[in-house]
């Protein structure tokens, strides 16, 4: 199970107003499933929000990895984002610095960090784990991060480098240890530790190996996350034999499907969204490359895009039929958690 006290973390973000913002979400929800109409109160209680688009590794199912996207590379501008933390703070829970890219190649990616904290939000990103230097991982502790996620996909070279193209598996370990040096030495419980292994074929052999490492080097949690494939109808080499790891089944005709059943709500689309670096405000994670941009912040308060006429539309689509929309037919977020 996931370690308690990041549990209470996020539970001590919890005051009045963003208790009664998370009902309104949670009661409109609800509503909206019964009814099938979308109503909708409330403010994100969570948000993504993309430090930048760039990335020093070449993954083969991520668009930065793949360089496949048709919105610009960039970072993420200090002024926007305090202007959108200052609309957004009362109502904000959890902030994760993440959507594609690597964080920590935006040089103000700590500052605005600690600029959360002081808004006494919840704060946690995803890296590679390739510029966690001494410096970077005190200052990282010093920002306030809550929980920090590894990304190790391998526990050798080889499985590592078959995913991970173009990194070094001694530079992620590196980086975990130059961590978990400086919270002992800075005496700090945060950010909690994350080892998030990616299962596909080449490394589904390594399961218990990553448990082993995570306990030798004092990471706090491991989690084992199924692959998002996009070309999967007619199998992929990275999709596991293990089908517990798995988001597809193979069908008597060979072919692949995705394991679970569609339904026409979705959570998400009432209490989080995405911001991308350059302002464009986006439903999901899986909408990569912002095909569904429904506002932009450069331009508007978050709140009217928030509340407006196609964000409206947009969620009427997911209850009336979610299989129509692309980005929706490879959603199956999965995730197994070992403390």
């Amino acid at each position: 199970m996931p370690n308690k006290k990041d549990h209470l973390l996020i539970l001590k973000k919890i005051n009045f107003n963003r208790f009664i913002n998370g009902l309104k979400l949670y009661t409109s929800y609800q509503l909206s499933k019964i009814t099938k109409k979308a109503f909708h109160w409330g403010l994100p209680a969570s948000i993504a929000i993309e430090p930048t688009t760039s990335c020093n590794l070449r993954c083969p199912e991520c668009p930065s990895g793949l360089r496949s996207f048709t919105r610009p590379t960039g970072m993420l501008q200090t002024q926007m984002f305090e202007k959108l933390i200052d609309e957004l703070h009362s109502s904000l829970i959890y902030l994760i610095f993440y959507f594609q890219g690597e964080p920590y190649l935006n040089t103000s990616f700590l500052e605005m960090v600690a600029y959360a904290t002081k808004k006494n939000i919840y704060t946690a990103t995803s890296t590679n784990a390739h510029y966690l230097t001494d410096d970077n991982c005190k200052k990282t502790i010093t920002s306030g991060l809550n929980r920090l996620i590894i990304s190790i996909d391998g526990t050798t070279q080889e499985s590592y480098e078959s995913y991970r193209i173009g990194g070094k598996l001694d530079k992620v370990i590196e980086g975990t240890k130059n961590m978990v040096k400086w919270k002992k030495e800075m005496k700090s419980s945060t950010p909690h530790l994350i080892f998030q292994f990616l299962v596909v074929k080449p490394n589904e052999h390594q399961i218990n190996d990553v448990l082993a490492l995570a306990k030798e080097l004092g990471i706090d949690e491991v989690r084992f996350k199924t692959a998002q494939v996009y070309d999967y109808k007619n199998g992929n080499e990275l999709i596991p034999e293990n089908t517990e790891y798995s988001r597809y089944r193979k069908n008597a005709d060979g072919t692949y499907a995705i394991k679970n059943k569609m339904q026409n709500h979705c959570w998400k689309m009432w209490h989080s969204c995405v911001v991308t670096w350059d302002g464009k405000v986006v439903p999901c994670c899986f909408d990569k490359d912002a095909t569904h941009t429904l506002g932009e912040v450069s331009v508007s308060l978050f709140k009217t895009i928030w509340k407006s006429a196609s964000y409206k539309q947009f969620r009427a689509s997911v209850l009336r039929s979610r299989s129509e929309i692309e980005m929706c037919k490879n959603c199956t977020e999965g995730t197994k958690v070992f403390a």
